[in-house]
């Protein structure tokens, strides 16, 4: 009789070993599992440019804060050109007040003069009438010249003169021609020859021009 020979393992069947496990013949104990290509995720161009991605330690803002800080700081003020500047303005409205005060007087008294110029007018008239009269009152002549006086007084305070422009050559800026007459033997044309009307004047501002015959 021939022994017989053990039978061999079949391979498509799982081994069993003593511990009770099925093991694979056809799977090598050391193999490793495979890897899955899909699920392995590839690291990204940001990942990879910026190698501190993820770090949790805080960045260091010392160096970083100082310029702000040092930005955030107003330089002081200039006080002595603020007070230099403030002086100037203040003595600029001062000279401002004073001019635009003597203006405003000025207007007044001219415009005060204008009021009272048809009344000193008639006043003369009055006084060259009662004088040619010769049964005039001497005391009323007398009164009415010391108010002529007065007036002319008042107004002289205020700048403003009577003048009388008889024997001066025409000028439009104070006399005001109403009629032309013949020149008489020795009188050159363009002369004032008769006053009509008085003007008034303040300095070189007239407040009225004088009425006045040319000669022609």
């Amino acid at each position: 009789m021939t022994a017989q020979q053990p039978e061999r393992p079949n391979p498509s069947e799982p081994a069993v070993e003593d511990e009770g496990l099925v093991v694979d013949p056809t799977i090598p104990t050391d193999a490793t599992p495979p890897i899955d290509a899909d699920a392995v995720e590839e690291p990204t161009p940001d990942d990879a440019a910026d190698p501190s991605a993820g770090a949790d330690e805080p960045a260091e803002s010392g160096d970083a804060d100082a310029p702000a800080e040092a930005d955030a700081v107003e330089p002081e003020p200039d006080w002595k050109d603020r007070y230099l500047r403030s002086v100037a303005e203040l003595d600029n409205v001062r000279k401002r007040a004073r001019r635009d005060a003597a203006a405003g007087e000025v207007r007044g008294v001219t415009r005060l003069a204008k009021e009272l110029l048809p009344a000193m007018d008639n006043l003369d008239r009055a006084i060259q009438h009662v004088g040619e009269s010769s049964d005039g009152d001497a005391q009323l002549i007398e009164g009415l010249r010391i108010v002529h006086r007065e007036l002319h007084a008042a107004l002289s305070q205020a700048g403003i003169e009577a003048f009388d422009p008889t024997g001066e050559e025409f000028d439009p800026r104070f006399h005001e021609a109403m009629t032309t007459a013949p020149a008489a033997e020795g009188v050159l044309p363009g002369t004032v020859t008769i006053v009509y009307q008085s003007g008034y004047r303040r300095g070189d501002d007239v407040i009225r021009a004088a009425k006045v015959v040319v000669a022609g």
